[in-house]
């Protein structure tokens, strides 16, 4: 049974790439009833299906065709959240796609070094942690699924292998791939289509 789409979009800066994730929520049944609840009980969980980096120098209204491009497939058309790094960049990106013909749900995700996810007038701004610590708990709870033969998912997993956590001088955690040459685009993409199902409501 076909579920809800989430689409993750981390955008790039000069030598960073752009990345697309793009997962699905599934829902197993696992037959009887829960005694409390009494109804059905089942197990939820993600499928990625799709993983894209665009070329280094993309520029962002060829980012938001290609976006457009991808959310109006038959599968996703009308069944989807978009939610996109706002950060820095990203905010005339989101003024763009709030223009575009889409045809599904656009949530503007402001990564932050907080403590909490907090929603604002115009979107969210969550905590890097949240993303990367929310990918670490499906993963470990076997509720995310990557099939070995998408294209980019071995790129996926060597990302995964390589973030890292610092304490800065002040206390604070920071992630990211902090080794030179090595990029998380993918994984912020993934972290964010991963976030929207958890606190989109849906």
């Amino acid at each position: 049974m076909a579920g809800k789409f989430f689409v993750g979009l981390d955008l790039g800066q000069k030598g960073d790439y752009t990345a697309i994730a793009v997962v699905e929520q599934w829902v197993q049944a696992l037959g009887g009833f829960d005694p409390v609840t009494c109804e059905a009980r089942t197990t939820a969980g993600l499928d990625v299906r799709h993983l894209e980096r665009l070329p280094l120098g993309t520029s962002y209204p060829e980012v938001v065709r290609r976006v457009c491009e991808l959310v109006r497939v038959p599968e996703l058309l009308g069944n989807c959240v978009l939610v996109v790094d706002a950060t820095g960049v990203g905010a005339p990106v989101v003024d763009l796609l709030r223009r575009a013909p889409l045809e599904c749900t656009l949530l503007a995700a402001t990564i932050t070094g907080g403590d909490h996810a907090v929603r604002g007038r115009d979107g969210w701004r969550v905590p890097k942690r949240d993303l990367v610590t929310g990918l670490q708990v499906v993963l470990d709870n076997e509720e995310l699924r990557i099939p070995e033969g998408l294209p980019m998912a071995r790129t996926l997993v060597t990302e995964l292998m390589s973030m890292q956590v610092k304490i800065t001088a002040s206390g604070h955690d920071a992630y990211g791939a902090f080794r030179s040459g090595e990029h998380d685009d993918l994984v912020l993409a993934l972290g964010l289509a991963c976030w929207a199902r958890r606190f989109g409501g849906w």
